[in-house]
C-alpha cells in the first residue's frame, strides 16, 4: 500500500516561461529605449531657442519713438516696423521648424508617438524662450524711463516684443508637418506579409 500525497508533497508545476513574456520583456525595453530618446529631443529642440532668440534681436525691425517731454509718440506713423517683428520672429520659428524636424527624422527614421511628442512640445517650449530672451535682450520694455533717459525730441527703439501671440505655434506646427512627411515619404515601411501557399491535396482556406 503506498500513502497518498499530500498537498504539500506535491510540487507546483514550473510556470512556462516562453515567447510571450520575452516579448513583454523587449517591450518594456524598447519603450524606456524611446522615452529616452523623445526626453533627449525635447531638451536638444528647446535650447535651440536660445539661437531663434538671438537671431530675432538682430533681424528684427526697430520701431522708432520720440518724445515731447509729455507723451510717447511714433516717429513714424505710417511704418511697418510693428508687424515687420511679428513677420521675422515666425520666418525664423518656420525655418528652424523645418531644420530641426529635418535633423530629428534623420536621427531616428522610425519616429513614434514619444518621439513625435517630444518634437511639438520642445518646438513650443523653443519658440517660449526665444520670444523671452529677445524681449530681454531687445530695447528698454520701459519706455518711459527710456524717454526721459534720452530726452526730448531724440528718437530712441521700442521694446521688442510679438504682438501676435500665435507666430509662437509657428516652430512646433512647422516641425509636425514637416516630420510627418518625411516619415510618409521616406520612413522605414512594415515588410508584407508572405502568401500561405496550402499544399496539395489541402483546399485553400475560404
Amino acid at each position: 500500500m503506498t500513502a497518498s500525497l499530500t498537498p504539500h508533497d506535491e510540487t507546483p508545476p514550473e510556470q512556462p516561461r516562453g515567447e510571450p513574456a520575452e516579448r513583454d520583456a523587449g517591450r518594456d525595453e524598447e519603450l524606456r529605449a524611446e522615452l529616452r530618446q523623445a526626453a533627449v529631443v525635447a531638451g536638444a529642440v528647446a535650447v535651440s531657442g536660445v539661437l531663434l532668440g538671438l537671431l530675432w534681436v538682430w533681424l528684427a525691425p526697430r520701431v522708432p519713438l520720440i518724445s515731447d517731454g509729455k507723451a510717447v509718440y511714433l516717429r513714424n506713423t505710417e511704418g511697418e516696423q510693428a508687424i515687420g517683428a511679428d513677420g521675422t520672429f515666425a520666418l525664423l520659428a518656420l525655418a528652424f521648424g523645418v531644420v530641426s524636424a529635418a535633423v530629428v527624422f534623420w536621427f531616428r527614421r522610425r519616429g513614434g508617438i514619444p518621439l513625435v511628442g517630444a518634437l511639438g512640445a520642445g518646438s513650443l517650449l523653443a519658440s517660449v524662450i526665444g520670444w523671452r530672451l529677445g524681449v530681454w535682450l531687445g530695447p528698454d520694455a520701459d519706455v518711459v524711463e527710456t524717454a526721459k533717459a534720452v530726452g526730448k525730441g531724440v528718437v530712441f527703439d521700442a521694446p521688442l516684443k510679438v504682438a501676435a501671440k500665435g507666430v509662437l505655434l509657428a516652430w512646433p506646427l512647422a516641425a509636425m508637418a514637416v516630420h510627418l512627411v518625411l516619415t510618409a515619404a521616406f520612413g522605414p515601411r512594415d515588410p508584407e506579409p508572405e502568401p500561405h501557399w496550402p499544399g496539395p491535396g489541402v483546399p485553400p482556406r475560404p
